[in-house]
């Protein structure tokens, strides 16, 4: 059986035990040991080295998760594996359940066509700009919008433009002439010809984006789809997403149809009708549609990001397509696989009860200020006392911090953050930027927790 050594704090010491001794029975045998370190999250490698004899007779050491410092080189020293745990304790059990089913989150089926739909209104150069935004969020084809009566002279040379960058380029345009010029001059995609408009092909490589005459003729589409199958061309079709609530359902039935005619005919579907059309989080739009799209076997999605509300659509759906991926392969439901898309909520945003909050704050003995958050409240506490509120405004009197305006400072930040985490339901670690999912770019979630001043603040208090 397999030995595991936790390396914690005195603080955290007790709750520790409490949840190794509720994994019982254990496929390992554990024990703790306590590096003479009051904050187990104020942790580092090198305190370790220096504080734990080699070596460790153990197959693996677990650390806290916000343990600082080189691992890898910790693991040389002792000669067994050295691994963070989760950030909190009681994750613990969750943490391992993970690591016995890892999910590859690299893979999916459906591309992400990403329209810039002020295209003729950009210059070359903002549109290349905006193309490397978005295909960094995860677009896979650059879609160039144009616009109804509204000149597009430099559309060839956006199109070589991207092109020449390694970009995949679909023209979007109720034109004729526009995806003509679009199409000689080497677009991937048309976006969208009806069974009228098919001999635009005739010279053209493009791949077309076939839909219905009006909205809702399935029949001339299918039209278009049999014409393209007898010429061996490749295209996508798409019957056409409505809005909710004026014809979803019924456009979803349209999707589901095509498919049972059309067993392996590459489908496209537009999204921007319910996620810009619709005044909801995105984040979860996009997991449901995503999962009807994985569900259906689609090739493809066309979105948008313009409304303010939208604006991390691509990043949304990118997510959404990997996980649903991930479920359906794996033939499991999509929980536990990744929490990007969790934007407002958490599933366990309070892991410690009141009591167990108390506990922990009568056992403090120095004047460092602690916050935590549960079901009852905001939990400010030191050695001189223990206080609740629901309000972060209430706590300041509590605090004493009038001659103090850097601490002063910190604990706004905190308290705000706390407070934030409380009436949306979030995960709240003091000194840790809340958790925003996908809503937020990786680069800049590592700019937060760089700019935390709360490491540093809580020693100095």
């Amino acid at each position: 059986m397999e030995h595991i050594v936790f390396l914690t704090g005195r603080l955290a010491q007790p709750a520790l035990e409490r949840v190794l001794h509720s994994l019982a029975p254990a496929p390992f045998s554990w024990e703790i040991r306590e590096i003479g370190l009051q904050v187990a999250a104020l942790m580092t490698a090198d305190m370790i080295r220096r504080r734990v004899a080699a070596p460790i007779a153990a197959d693996r050491v677990i650390v806290p998760g916000r343990c600082r410092g080189d691992l890898d080189a910790l693991a040389a020293h002792y000669g067994i594996p050295v691994q963070r745990g989760p950030e909190e304790l009681k994750d613990l059990p969750g943490w391992f359940d993970c690591g016995t089913r890892a999910v590859d989150l690299t893979k999916h089926d459906i591309a992400i066509f990403a329209e810039i739909v002020d295209a003729p209104h950009l210059s070359v150069d903002a549109i290349c700009a905006r193309a490397a935004s978005l295909a960094a969020d995860g677009a896979d084809v650059i879609d160039l919008g144009c616009l109804p009566a509204t000149p597009f002279p430099h559309l060839a040379d956006t199109i070589h433009a991207l092109k020449s960058q390694g970009y995949k380029v679909s023209v979007d345009s109720m034109d004729i002439k526009e995806l003509v010029r679009g199409g000689r001059a080497g677009a991937d995609y048309l976006l969208s010809l009806t069974a009228d408009t098919l001999w635009v092909l005739n010279d053209i490589d493009s791949t077309p984006v076939l839909i219905p005459r009006e909205p809702g003729d399935e029949a001339s589409l299918y039209e278009a789809i049999d014409t393209m199958l007898q010429q061996g061309r490749t295209f996508l079709a798409d019957p056409i997403l409505d809005p909710l609530p004026f014809g979803l359902l019924k456009s979803l039935t349209r999707y589901q149809r095509l498919r049972e005619r059309y067993a392996d005919a590459p489908i496209l579907m537009g999204t921007g009708n319910v996620t810009e059309l619709t005044e909801a989080d995105t984040s979860g739009i996009h997991a449901v549609l995503l999962g009807i799209g994985v569900e259906l076997g689609i090739a493809g999605i066309l979105t948008t990001q313009v409304s303010g509300h939208a604006r991390c659509a691509i990043r949304e759906a990118d997510v959404a397509r990997r996980m649903m991926y991930a479920a359906r392969e794996g033939r499991t439901l999509p929980k536990g696989i990744t929490r990007q898309l969790m934007t407002v909520h958490a599933k366990h945003p309070f892991p410690d009860t009141p009591e167990e909050i108390a506990a922990t704050a009568a056992a403090i003995r120095d004047p460092n200020f602690r916050v935590q958050v549960s079901t009852d409240g905001i939990h400010v506490y030191n050695r001189d006392g223990h206080h609740l509120a629901a309000d972060a405004f209430a706590l300041w009197p509590y605090l004493r911090l009038q001659a103090d305006g850097a601490h002063a400072f910190y604990m706004g930040v905190e308290l705000a953050r706390a407070e934030l985490a409380w009436r949306l339901g979030k995960r709240y670690s003091q000194d840790q930027p809340l958790e925003w999912g996908c809503a937020i770019p990786p680069d800049t979630a590592g700019l937060l927790a760089q700019c935390a001043p709360g490491a540093t603040r809580r020693k100095e208090a």
